[in-house]
């Protein structure tokens, strides 16, 4: 009887999943090379060809699509057996800045609890400087967040761009304060917007302050003022008017992970989840 070795099978299905070599070694944290060995030496004890890759594409054979089933079934079957031993549910604390979470945090929160149902995920959602204080008091475990100041830690998973967004009918006239919509004072957005209208010598005017980020684009979508948001999230109906109006542009930044995790499996859905969020990241306008 074939004896499989269970990471050659799930380096096989991950391989499968995200189509690509590099972003299967992403996922289990391991190298491109290791992956191809684990794949070559499964293939060579089951006597099949099951992936076929040429340069530009990865892609099941027809071999390899017929024991795909059967691997996920022996994968959790596996899972099952490693999560019976255990009745201690882990948990950990999780920021996301509220201008970074887009329509895919639940596609990512899903994708995380299908590759660890027994991690409890405690989600907490404010702005990035909030949640980088949070962090360094050790309140929460890890954070995602628009990168802060000069600060160089953590692991980067996107650049940031940002706009001045409002509707085609909102109105503007040169010399008159530029009514601006901003989710908080503490709000590090706020302050880029601020400081470039002050640095371009614009007057501006706050109309709306706090109240969340859906109440800020509420207001924006109104007609009522214009604000900075991520060019990924700008709210529907609007439009980027930079040029239009003649404001400042905006600096860009970066979308970091922060993390106190050191054990192996809290780590491993870490980079499940930079890797979920790079490949269900909407592309920036």
């Amino acid at each position: 009887m074939t004896a499989l070795d269970i990471d050659a099978v799930k380096a096989f299905v991950t391989i499968v999943d995200h189509r690509s070599f590099t972003r299967a070694a992403e996922v289990l944290g391991t190298t491109q090379g290791a992956i191809s060995v684990k794949l070559k030496r499964l293939e060579e004890r089951l006597g099949l060809k099951l992936i076929e890759r040429t340069p530009r594409l990865v892609r099941l054979s027809a071999q390899g699509a017929v024991f795909l089933d059967s691997a996920r079934d022996l994968l959790a079957a596996h899972d099952r057996a490693i999560a019976g031993l255990s009745s201690v549910r882990r948990r950990f604390s999780l920021g996301i800045a509220t201008h970074v979470a887009g329509p895919e945090i639940p596609t990512l929160l899903a994708r995380l609890n299908a590759h660890d149902p027994a991690l409890t995920i405690e989600v907490r959602l404010d702005n990035s400087r909030n949640l980088l204080d949070a962090f360094d008091r050790g309140d929460i475990d890890a954070a995602i967040i628009r990168r802060e100041d000069d600060r160089r830690d953590g692991q980067v998973l996107a650049p940031e761009h940002f706009g001045w967004f409002a509707t085609p009918t909102f109105v503007y006239r040169e010399g008159e304060p530029l009514r601006l919509a901003a989710l908080s004072p503490s709000c590090g957005v706020r302050d880029i917007a601020t400081r470039a209208l002050d640095a371009a010598g614009i007057a501006w005017t706050e109309v709306f302050l706090g109240g969340g980020s859906s109440v800020v684009a509420d207001a924006v979508a109104a007609g009522l003022a214009t604000a900075v948001f991520s060019c990924r999230l700008a709210p529907a109906g609007t439009m980027e008017v930079t040029e239009r109006f003649g404001l400042p542009p905006l600096p860009s930044s970066e979308i970091v992970l922060l993390s106190t995790l050191s054990d192996a499996k809290s780590r491993q859905a870490l980079r499940t989840l930079a890797t979920a969020f790079r490949e269900h990241r909407p592309p920036s306008v």
